[in-house]
C-alpha cells in the first residue's frame, strides 16, 4: 500500500444486462474499503461494438480514482469486482459480449510491461469509446507524452452517443 495516493484512470464498459446499474455497483465495490476513492466520473456513452460487431451496443464510461493500492493490487481489485458482477473471462469471446469490463488505463506516470499488466494501456489512444468519456473528466491529463484531449481530437467518434443522466 502506498502512503501518498496514486491517481488511476479506469475505463468501464459492458453490453449485457443493466450496464449503467452495474457501473454504479462496480464503483461502489471498488471504493468499499477506502483504498480506492472516486475523484471523477464521466457520463455514460452508448458506443458501437468494437472488434466483434455482431453483438449489442456497449455502454462506456471512465473514472478517475485516488488509490493507496499499487498497480497490481488495483488490478486484483478490478478483476475481483468484474467476477463478482458476472464476468467470466474463461468463458467469453475476445471483444465479445460481457456484463462489465474494467481496464486500468493509467496509474500516475507508471510504465509497466508485464504479462498481466501493461501501463499505460497499450490501446488507449486507438479507441474513441475510451477517449471520449475520459476526455470529459481528464482532457488535460498527459499519458505517454500525449494529452487525452489531443488524442480525442484525432479519433472517430461517429456512432457514439452521450446518454442522459440515470434516474435514481
Amino acid at each position: 500500500m502506498n502512503e501518498t495516493p496514486a491517481e488511476a484512470l479506469l475505463a468501464l464498459g459492458g453490453n449485457l444486462g443493466d450496464v449503467r446499474a452495474t457501473f454504479e455497483r462496480a464503483i461502489a465495490m471498488l471504493c468499499a474499503d477506502g483504498a480506492v476513492r472516486l475523484v471523477a466520473r464521466s457520463s455514460d456513452y452508448r458506443t458501437p461494438p468494437w472488434g466483434v460487431t455482431d453483438q449489442p451496443a456497449f455502454i462506456n464510461a471512465a473514472v478517475v480514482v485516488a488509490t493507496s493500492l499499487d498497480p497490481h493490487a488495483l488490478l486484483v481489485r478490478v478483476q475481483s469486482v468484474e467476477r463478482a458482477l458476472g464476468r467470466d473471462r474463461r468463458e467469453e469471446r475476445r471483444w465479445g459480449p460481457r456484463p462489465i469490463d474494467i481496464d486500468i488505463l493509467a496509474y500516475d506516470d507508471v510504465v509497466l510491461r508485464e504479462p498481466d499488466l501493461t501501463l499505460p494501456h497499450p490501446h488507449l489512444f486507438e479507441r474513441a469509446f475510451v477517449l471520449l468519456p475520459l476526455a470529459e473528466i481528464a482532457a488535460d491529463r498527459v499519458i505517454a507524452g500525449r494529452r487525452i484531449g489531443d488524442g480525442l481530437a484525432g479519433a472517430d467518434v461517429s456512432g457514439i452517443k452521450k446518454l442522459p443522466p440515470r434516474k435514481t
